[in-house]
């Protein structure tokens, strides 16, 4: 399956759940959602440049009323940020590169159509273990 069919499955199934959720949320101002803005096709130069790379949010919390996609983009040998945990459980799905995940004190390197999951308060990271861009998507549950 292509990178780009497999990016708006995980599009299509991040909002059906959010839509089907059974859970309580508390009330949000939520902007009104149009087809222009429910669409978003992912451009270099509306990324934010970070240490690392780059990433660019398709949804963040103040657009979705629960869940975050993001891309990731991140330059050989380094990683977003050193290891870390929150309440919030994620899920990274590898697009291109070579990722070596970190989940409670061990690790595991893999390539593109990986993913890795990480539970509710687990310590854990991702770095660029290869000698190319590694490009990733991180879904999150905003816990507001």
């Amino acid at each position: 399956m292509k990178t780009l069919t497999l990016l708006k499955i995980t599009i299509a199934v991040l909002f059906f759940q959010q839509t089907f959720s059974q859970e309580t949320k508390k009330e949000t101002t939520a902007p009104q959602y149009t087809i222009e803005n429910c669409v978003n096709h992912f451009e270099i130069d509306k990324a934010t440049k970070t240490k690392a790379g780059y990433q660019y949010w398709f949804g963040d919390k103040n657009f979705t009323q629960e869940n975050t996609l993001k891309m990731s983009i991140v330059e050989p040998g380094k990683s977003t940020h050193a290891p870390h945990h929150h309440p919030e459980e994620e899920f990274f799905y590898i697009l291109e590169g070579t990722a070596e995940f970190y989940l409670d004190g061990k690790t595991k390197t893999a390539g593109p159509n990986t993913s890795f999951y990480c539970p509710s308060n687990m310590e854990h990271g991702i770095k660029n273990a290869g000698n190319t861009d590694l490009k990733y998507l991180v879904i999150k549950k905003d816990l507001r």
